[in-house]
């Protein structure tokens, strides 16, 4: 594969500390090596630091594992470091303006508000959102659901509803925990099924992460694998694919049905791992027993006769495997899609096989502790929806606010999120977040869903934090280690978010995670601290980051040590990927895979007798969505260096589209749906098939000034104020995101 040799794993018992060097000029440079935590491909990088400022950031080629796809979000990261207009302290609204306070004061009141919404409506009258960012901290993540556990309320929401939450329903059903997301081995696979993806961009990173695994997939292609990409859009990665198929937008649950009806119709299932590994089998044959060949292919507008063949070629492959994203999700059907997606792998027997998908244990078991920290079941005061991945749909967020009675969400916290532009109808969410009696950002800068903020508290950036994301560990494709150690010191008046959270639970006198004791604990670490003058003493998130190396699994044999990790500044490849992990992590009462979930079943039968999609009248254009390498969901589309073209998006219209509607390149058009309407410049391109137009997710956001004296910075349109938020995928509770139906217009 000419990939680097692995470090050799010889351990040095002491610390590797960053380099200094001094300049021709006299000036002190330090070189710090960490990852970068924008996205789970957590690529490995060398960050150069003067007088506490980051002067450049650069692939770490020493990382044996996690730097292939470093790109120009991480190169760029520490201007959102320094961005003009970053809170630096928390900040009070006061009228149309903010002035800046202290933490004391900004906990002591933030604390006392919403104690008294408790004590007049009880704990649900409290709320959080929360982002992906909070995702890649350690703290984060833990320490609010502490707190969100302290005061007891279950008005949690959370990103997952935007994008990944089939995923994790499909985990739950098939293999008994919702974390269990099965990697992929690519450097073994002679044919590769890419539903919904377009890892030539995304990095092959999702719920996994496999390092430079596009190149090794075009490695694989040269040796003789095939490569089938499954997109309404000719994306990047369709344009280098063996097979393109442009199925219709919403119906890659009928393609995949399609495949698995042909393979069992024809007997080309693998019949060990049928009758041995998985349950369900005859009941997926009825289903497709039910389903009518001509029909599916009608559904998703492909002809039969290539899914036909696309579904002999993957059954007869010696090492195959579906990969299924986020394209697949944002629809009606995602979950559905979801799940034939992993059953196709699970009846053809690639699990745990060489070339398939597979589990990777990590240093920690992330599937037992995950089953520790599960949210208690809580159905939704409106919709009556149980949480899916421990929160509550977004979609449901604005009525929760603007519906009187009990439970109705009177105080949000939107940690490190922007819903307003993530989510379905933002114009919706906007005009419920005015209506608050409190509302708590934590973020860098001030962002369209925080425009109506009582306070803006001020976030630390990775750069300027120590991380050991132990949680994803499972996620590598292979046993990895690395502690992202911070480069530069934060301002002072920023706050890692896990100390708001214990600061908010400390002054509301609720006890952290619900647990008695726990607070006193955590003020006599820190008067100890104090008086011994060692910070390390007080607890926090270094106390969790030792216990679980302390507690981590043996790895070859070997038990990792922390002193192992803080002398691996690189990461530290702890061993060769393993097959024989995926049985035995299976989370179901009879450690099998659950191939037929009867909800899965139920819902596909309803989709059976739904009629075949159709626009309705006026609105005869389907909204697309696609990914670019710099841009990154709703956030960092405000760094110039990141977009040099422009700091705007477009809509992709096909030229037979266009020229119907007299609409040249170039032009302004405004696209507009039942709920909304926006105005954009057109890119007239082949790339999305006829019917389909598309825009880019995330931007859309306006930059505030919170001091004062500048006009917001706008970057591009929010496209979806295009998207009704009552239409989900049942299943998931994922918005329709790249399904909703449009009409277009030259302005």
């Amino acid at each position: 594969m000419g990939r680097e040799p692995k470090s050799s794993g010889v351990l040095n018992p002491n610390r590797v500390m960053p380099s200094t060097t001094v300049r021709h000029d006299g000036r002190m440079s330090t070189t710090v090596h960490t990852f970068c935590r924008y996205c789970l491909a957590a690529c490995g990088v060398e960050v150069t630091v003067e007088n506490n400022r980051v002067t450049k950031i650069a692939a770490d080629k020493q990382n044996p594992h996690s730097w292939r796809d470093f790109c120009a979000k991480g190169r760029t990261a520490h201007q959102l470091v320094e961005h003009p207009r970053r809170i630096l302290n928390p900040m009070r609204r006061v009228g149309d303006t903010y002035v800046e306070a202290s933490w004391d004061e900004a906990i002591a009141d933030i604390a006392a508000r919403m104690n008294a919404l408790i004590d007049a409506d009880g704990p649900d009258a409290v709320g959080v959102y929360y982002g992906n960012p909070t995702g890649f901290s350690s703290s984060n993540v833990i320490f609010m659901n502490g707190w969100l556990d302290a005061i007891g309320t279950h008005s949690r929401y959370f990103v997952g509803s935007v994008d990944q939450n089939a995923m994790h329903v499909v985990a739950t059903a098939m293999y008994g925990s919702m974390l269990m997301s099965p990697v992929s081995d690519i450097d073994n696979c002679d044919y590769f099924l890419l539903i919904g993806t377009n890892p030539a961009v995304s990095a092959w990173n999702w719920l996994e992460t496999v390092p430079g695994g596009w190149r090794r997939a075009l490695d694989r292609q040269k040796q003789g694998a095939t490569i089938v990409v499954v997109d309404p859009l000719r994306t990047e990665s369709a344009e280098k694919a063996d097979v393109h198929l442009a199925v219709r937008p919403g119906q890659d649950w009928a393609l995949l049905l399609a495949m698995v009806k042909v393979i069992l119709d024809l007997g080309l299932e693998h019949r060990q791992d049928c009758a041995e590994l998985a349950t369900g089998v005859p009941e997926l044959r009825r289903l497709v027993g039910e389903a009518d060949l001509d029909d599916l292919a009608a559904r998703c507008d492909l002809p039969r006769e290539r899914i036909e063949r696309v579904a002999r070629d993957f059954a007869a492959a010696q090492a195959a495997m579906v990969v299924t994203r986020t394209g697949v999700s944002l629809h009606a059907g995602g979950t559905v899609a979801e799940w034939l997606g992993h059953v196709l792998n699970v009846i053809t027997g690639r699990m745990d096989r060489p070339g398939g998908r597979r589990f990777e244990p990590g240093y920690v078991d992330t599937l037992r502790l995950a089953s520790f920290a599960e949210a208690k079941p809580h159905k939704s005061r409106l919709a009556g929806r149980e949480m899916v991945a421990g929160a509550h749909a977004l979609s449901e967020l604005p009525d929760e606010i603007t519906t009187p009675g009990p439970g109705q969400i009177r105080a949000l916290m939107i940690n490190c999120g922007n819903p307003v532009v993530s989510g379905p109808d933002g114009a919706k969410l906007d005009n419920a977040l005015a209506q608050l009696d409190l509302l708590v950002a934590i973020d860098f800068v001030q962002r369209e869903s925080h425009r109506h903020a009582h306070w803006l508290l001020p976030a630390v950036h990775w750069l300027e934090r120590d991380d050991l994301l132990a949680f994803t560990s499972s996620m590598h494709d292979e046993p990895y280690v690395q502690y992202g150690a911070k480069a530069v010191d934060p301002p002072s008046g920023a706050r890692e978010e896990w100390r708001i959270f214990v600061d908010l639970a400390l002054a509301m006198g609720k006890p952290l995670f619900g647990a008695r004791g726990v607070n006193g604990f955590i003020k006599a670490t820190r008067r100890l601290a104090r008086i011994s003058g060692r910070p390390g003493l007080a607890f926090g998130p270094r106390w969790l980051d030792r216990l679980m190396v302390a507690t981590s699994r043996k790895i070859n044999g070997r038990k990792l040590k922390w002193r192992d990790v803080m002398a691996h500044p690189h990461g530290m490849v702890l061993g060769p990927r393993e097959f024989g992990h995926f049985r035995e992590a299976l989370r179901t009462d009879d450690k099998m895979v659950h191939a037929a979930p009867p909800e899965f079943l139920a819902r596909a039968r309803e989709l059976l007798a739904e009629p075949h999609p159709a626009a309705p009248d006026g609105y005869p254009f389907q909204l697309g969505n696609r990914r670019h390498r710099h841009s990154m969901n709703s956030w960092l589309n405000e760094l110039p260096s990141l977009h040099p073209a422009g700091k705007h998006n477009e809509v992709l219209v096909h030229p037979e589209d266009a020229a119907a509607l007299g609409i040249s390149d170039g032009d302004r058009v405004k696209v507009y749906s039942t709920v909304g309407a926006i105005e954009l410049p057109a890119s007239i391109s082949d790339r999305p098939r006829r019917g389909v137009v598309v825009i880019d997710h995330g931007w859309g956001s306006r930059i505030f000034d919170p001091r004062g004296g500048q006009q917001p910075e706008s970057y591009g349109v929010n496209r979806n104020l295009l998207v009704d938020g009552g239409l989900l995928d049942p299943l998931s509770q994922t918005s329709t995101l790249s399904s909703a139906y449009v009409g277009l217009e030259r302005v």
